[in-house]
């Protein structure tokens, strides 16, 4: 289907612009949210006619856009959510809980502005594009963290998950040195390091 485009579309084109693409986008997506007439001869009157309109309307939304992204640059917003030991959530954080972090924050967003491909399933810091105007999109962290302390050292850059393991691999090796009477073979892991190291002293 070719269609008259209302606004730039990211991919596609800029206002005015006569692009083809498949019948169920436009019919789903591009038609419905008012972003393209179907390119027959009345739309294209239509469209001529009212083309510095829809151009100066536009620029007026791009510069709100535009003035609301210095805001939310560098802006970092922060989720405390219950994960498993291995950092997997129980649940997940969807774009209606970016919003709500947001608007929170003190910023304007809606839900239609949040591009995020998928539903974020564990622990970290993630880059999430708002796209505040199909010509002005900004970053904003998100850091999903199991406490405020997490969320913190997340914040420093420390990967709480690698940490985490790191302890544990150090764990495991003070039993190794320590405990005479731990089960053998509870510390394998371990052992093949230690008789590494007895032949090196040996040579």
């Amino acid at each position: 289907m070719d269609v008259i485009l209302l606004e730039r579309v990211e991919k596609l084109g800029a206002i005015g612009d006569v692009v083809k693409v498949k019948d169920g986008f436009a019919r789903n997506f591009l038609l419905p949210r008012k972003k393209a007439l179907r390119a027959n001869e009345a739309n294209k009157k239509v469209f001529e006619a009212n083309r510095d309109r829809l151009v100066a309307e536009n620029a007026a939304r791009r510069g709100e856009a535009e003035k609301e992204s210095k805001t939310l640059e560098g802006v970092s917003v922060t989720l405390i959510r219950q994960a498993s030991n291995a950092g997997q959530l129980y649940g997940s954080v969807a774009v209606r809980d970016l919003v709500d972090a947001l608007v929170a924050d003190g910023h304007k967003v809606h839900k239609g502005q949040i591009v995020l491909d998928k539903p974020i399933k564990s622990i970290g810091v993630y880059n999430v594009k708002v796209a505040l105007h199909p010509e002005v999109a900004v970053t904003v962290k998100v850091n999903v963290a199991r406490s405020p302390e997490e969320a913190d050292m997340q914040a420093q850059g420390v990967d709480v998950m690698a940490a985490m393991f790191e302890e544990g691999r150090d764990n495991a090796g003070f039993v190794e040195d320590y405990d005479p009477n731990a089960e053998p073979g509870a510390t394998a892991e371990v052992q093949p390091e230690a008789a590494d190291e007895g032949e090196n002293a040996e040579g």
